[in-house]
C-alpha cells in the first residue's frame, strides 16, 4: 500500500515533510480544454488541482510524485505513483482506466450489473476486483476489503456523503469529476489525470491527442452548413424532462455535430428541469430526437400518447445510444463513450446528416424503428 495523508477532516496534514515549501513557479499546465481541474508539471513533481463541481474553487489538490521523501507543499495530499492498486465509483473510470490498458489494477468497482468492459467483468468474476456498493454510497468495510491504495470518486458537492464515509475508515480518496465538463473534449481529457496516477502520461497524451485531432477532423464535415436541423435530447422522468443546459457537454456536441439547438445560447451547467409541456412547446418541432431511452417508438408511445405528438417520432427520426449494450443493459456508452467523444460526434452527424455519412457503421447511437 502506497503511503499517502493521513485525513483529518477536511485537511491533509503531510507527516512526511519537516518544512512547509511553496509551490514552485515555471511548471507546464498539460491540459487543453479540461476545466475541472489542472496537472502541472515540475521537475520532482506534478501538482494536481481538482475544482468543485460547476466552480472554480478549489476543491482538493493532489503532489504526485515518484518517492515518499519528495518534499511537497504541505496545502495538499502528497500520493507517490504508479500506483498498485485502485478502486472506482463510476463506469467512466473504467474507460478511462481500460484506454490505458490498466484494468489489472482495479481492485474494487461499484455496481459491477452496471458494467459494459467484458474485461472488467472477467476481473470480478474471477474474484481480482470486489463490489463496493452504491457509487453514490460506497460501503467502507467493502471498500476497505479491495485493499487499494487509493479508490476514485466522482465529486457531486453538497450531499456527497462518499468522501465523509471514507474519511471516517482512513481510506484515501482521488476526485474525478469528468461529469462536470462543458466540452466532450474537456470531459474525454481527464485520462491524463488517470495516466499519471500510473506513471502512464505518454500513453494518455498520445490517445487524448488522437481523439483530439479526430474530432476537429469530424467538425469540419459540417462546418459550412448553413440549413441546420434542430435537435431535442432527453427522456420524461417521472413527470420532469431534463433537457442539457447550453453550458454542458452534450450542447457543445450539438453544435459540433452541425444541430440547432434551443438552449445553444443558455449559459447555465449541468442539466435543466422541464415540464412535458414545457418540452412540447419548445421541441415539438424538432427535426430530430437524440437520447431516447425508448427500444423502439411503439414503445416510446406505450411510455407517454404525447411522446407522438412530437415531428420527430412521425418522422421517425428518433436515435437512442443503447447500440453497445450487454445482456444486463450496461452500456459502453459511459465507459468508452467517454474516452472517444470522436465517435460520438460521428454518430451525431450521421443522425443529422445521413446524406453525408452514407458508408457510416454507428457506434453508440441506434435509430428507433
Amino acid at each position: 500500500m502506497k503511503h499517502i495523508l493521513t485525513i483529518i477532516g477536511t485537511c491533509f496534514i503531510l507527516f512526511s515533510c519537516t518544512k512547509q515549501i511553496q509551490v514552485p513557479t515555471g511548471g507546464t499546465n498539460t491540459i487543453k480544454y479540461a476545466e475541472g481541474f489542472e496537472l502541472i508539471e515540475y521537475d520532482n513533481f506534478k501538482h494536481v488541482i481538482i475544482y468543485k463541481p460547476f466552480s472554480k474553487e478549489v476543491q482538493t489538490q493532489y503532489y504526485l510524485v515518484g518517492s515518499a521523501e519528495t518534499e511537497t507543499p504541505t496545502d495538499g495530499v502528497k500520493i507517490v505513483v504508479p500506483l498498485s492498486h485502485i478502486g472506482v465509483a463510476s463506469n467512466t473510470h473504467i474507460g478511462f482506466l481500460e484506454a490505458l490498458g490498466l484494468l489489472d489494477h482495479v481492485s474494487g468497482l461499484c455496481l459491477p450489473n452496471s458494467v459494459y468492459s467484458p474485461t472488467m467483468l472477467r476481473l470480478y468474476h474471477d474474484g481480482k476486483a470486489i463490489d463496493m456498493g452504491d457509487a453514490m454510497k460506497i460501503e467502507p468495510e467493502r471498500a476497505i476489503l479491495a485493499n487499494a491504495d487509493a479508490i476514485m470518486i466522482s465529486g457531486y458537492g453538497q450531499g456527497d456523503v462518499n468522501p465523509e464515509r471514507l474519511n471516517q475508515v482512513g481510506i484515501k480518496f482521488i476526485y474525478n469529476n469528468e461529469w462536470t465538463e462543458t466540452t466532450a473534449l474537456g470531459r474525454a481529457e481527464w485520462i491524463k489525470l488517470v495516466g499519471a496516477l500510473f506513471c502512464k502520461d505518454s500513453l494518455a497524451d498520445s490517445i487524448f491527442k488522437h481523439v483530439d485531432s479526430a474530432y476537429n477532423a469530424n467538425k469540419l464535415i459540417v462546418e459550412n452548413i448553413e440549413n441546420k436541423p434542430s435537435i431535442m435530447t432527453g427522456n420524461n422522468f417521472r413527470g420532469t424532462w431534463y433537457m442539457s443546459s447550453g453550458n454542458s457537454y452534450m450542447a457543445s456536441l450539438f453544435a459540433d455535430a452541425g444541430a440547432d439547438y434551443y438552449y445553444q445560447n443558455d449559459t447555465t451547467k449541468g442539466s435543466i428541469p422541464l415540464s412535458i409541456e414545457q418540452v412540447i412547446n419548445q421541441f415539438a418541432g424538432a427535426d430530430v430526437w437524440v437520447g431516447s431511452n425508448g427500444h423502439s417508438l411503439d414503445e416510446l408511445a406505450q411510455m407517454d400518447e404525447k411522446h407522438t405528438w412530437f415531428k420527430a417520432f412521425k418522422d421517425h427520426k428518433v436515435f437512442n445510444f443503447y447500440r453497445r449494450t450487454n445482456a444486463q443493459n450496461a452500456n459502453d456508452y459511459w465507459e468508452r463513450g467517454v474516452v472517444h467523444p470522436e465517435e460520438l460526434l460521428s454518430d451525431l452527424i450521421w443522425a443529422l446528416y445521413p446524406e453525408l455519412m452514407t458508408d457510416y457503421q454507428p457506434v453508440y447511437i441506434n435509430q428507433l424503428q
